[in-house]
């Protein structure tokens, strides 16, 4: 039997194998026949427990699977950790090299994987979300250990031992890469666990796997992230890390008031939303919010149920009240290096307009990104306004006050946020204002969010 790597797969070959799986084969990890070759097939993650698993039943086999690489120099430096990062990586190490470590926003979740790179000493492949990490991890890694770093994506396609991939990108090349490392890195490993780009952590045969999150998904999505990456090995809250490694901070919660247009619109269509999602669980009274919009998409009333709902975020996002508000805590802290999160680019470009603030968006390229944390960083800038750019893992300069004006992904995102904040340094005690608007639903999502930092 011959076991060899296929576009994200493992094939069992056997030239002696009938038209029908044998009953003795039918259990192998992940494996289902493939009728079309004649033999099983198994995603390329179970080459690990499929070679176990042949081995223990004493089947005689070839394993072409593996293309990975020489080994990483021994000479490479050591990486200094604080004792938090030292205990994740060996929490880590004895699990077997396989797992979750969940740590805060600005805790050093890079540090921690380079260092799990260098002790493990096989390729290794780092998933990161966006382009802005791509950049940041590559230089972090190079700069740390003193070799090349392979990039995929923002127009680079440089594979080394050590190679840095946004989601994408990796999702898209693994088909012939999956075989070409030992160690599996993913931060912001969050992201995966409920949707279509787990394909690329299932076409990687890599046996070493390490995710990196500050708030793990719950329920079957935390499930399949534990089938995809191996379980939680480590975590930390904020609250552990607050004091010598994360600054102490205050929220100040401002509750605001629409004006009488914004709240007759607010009710108005409001009231058309509730009305469908009345209807729409009287019959399906456990659906998921994705499972009404696929349903509501079909009619003429969902399809306008859903614009109201859109309409209704857009008028909270950013009311006249948030307007002014935003206005007169830059004026306050106009000495401080304060940074501004809205919910949407619209809401960034507003505000940048209006009060003169670097906006960080999307759209803002690389270099100019990087002059403005720069800038940021030596206090000639004193403020940023960024609706997703900053949220994830992104090495931000300190700053001293947060305001979050709107959000669109929840508890995960608000604690992101609230990370990006908390650097420590003598005497800093961070600010984080955060802006709602009564009579709505943002009153709801602030009270989850406020759990969330708790939890």
């Amino acid at each position: 039997m011959r076991l060899v790597f296929d576009r994200g797969t493992i094939v069992l070959l056997d030239a002696n194998q009938p038209v029908a799986p044998p009953a003795e084969t039918q259990d192998f990890p992940g494996a289902l026949w493939d009728a079309r070759i004649a033999a099983l097939r198994c995603p390329a993650r179970f080459h690990p427990a499929l070679v176990a698993e042949l081995r223990h039943r004493g089947v005689q086999f070839t394993d072409e699977v593996s293309g990975i690489g020489p080994a990483l120099p021994r000479s490479l430096p050591a990486v200094a950790l604080r004792p938090y990062q030292e205990a994740a990586l060996a929490a880590w190490e004895f699990s077997g090299r396989r797992g979750t470590a969940v740590l805060p926003t600005g805790s050093g979740k890079t540090h921690l994987a380079i260092a799990a790179i260098a002790g493990s000493a096989v390729p290794a492949l780092c998933l990161v979300p966006t382009r802005v990490l791509l950049d940041q991890w590559a230089r972090t890694i190079e700069d740390v250990l003193h070799v090349p770093a392979g990039r995929l994506g923002d127009g680079d396609r440089r594979v080394e031992r050590i190679t840095v991939a946004t989601f994408e990108s990796g999702w898209r090349h693994m088909h012939h890469l999956g075989n070409q490392f030992g160690l599996l890195v993913v931060d912001e490993a969050h992201h995966f666990g409920a949707g279509l780009r787990d394909e690329a952590l299932d076409m990687c045969t890599a046996p070493l796997r390490l995710g990196l999150t500050a708030t793990k998904p719950r329920g079957p999505a935390g499930l399949r992230l534990d089938e995809l990456l191996g379980p939680t090995v480590y975590e930390l809250r904020i609250d552990e890390l607050v004091g010598e490694y994360l600054a102490p901070f205050d929220t100040i919660v401002l509750h605001l008031d629409l004006t009488p247009a914004e709240r007759d619109e607010y009710d108005a269509l409001t009231a058309i939303f509730r009305d469908v999602v009345a209807r729409f669980r009287r019959f399906h009274p456990n659906a998921t919010w994705d499972e009404f919009a696929k349903i509501a998409g079909r009619t003429e009333a969902g399809r306008r149920a859903i614009a109201a709902w859109h309409r209704c975020r857009r008028i909270t996002a950013f009311p006249s009240a948030k307007r002014q508000v935003v206005g007169a805590l830059l004026k306050r802290h106009r000495t401080a290096r304060t940074i501004v999160f809205v919910a949407d680019n619209p809401t960034a470009y507003a505000i940048s307009r209006e009060h003169l603030v670097m906006p960080l968006t999307c759209d803002i390229g690389r270099k100019e990104r990087e002059k403005a944390l720069s800038l940021f960083r030596e206090g000639k800038l004193r403020a940023l306004v960024s609706a997703q750019v900053l949220n994830e893992g992104l090495d931000v300069p300190d700053a001293d006050v947060g305001i979050v004006v709107a959000g669109s992904k929840g508890e995960r995102e608000h604690v992101q946020r609230v990370g990006r904040v908390l650097r420590p340094r003598t005497g800093k005690r961070a600010l984080v204002f955060e802006l709602v608007v009564r009579g709505t639903n943002e009153i709801k999502q602030a009270r989850k969010r406020r759990d969330a930092l708790a939890a």
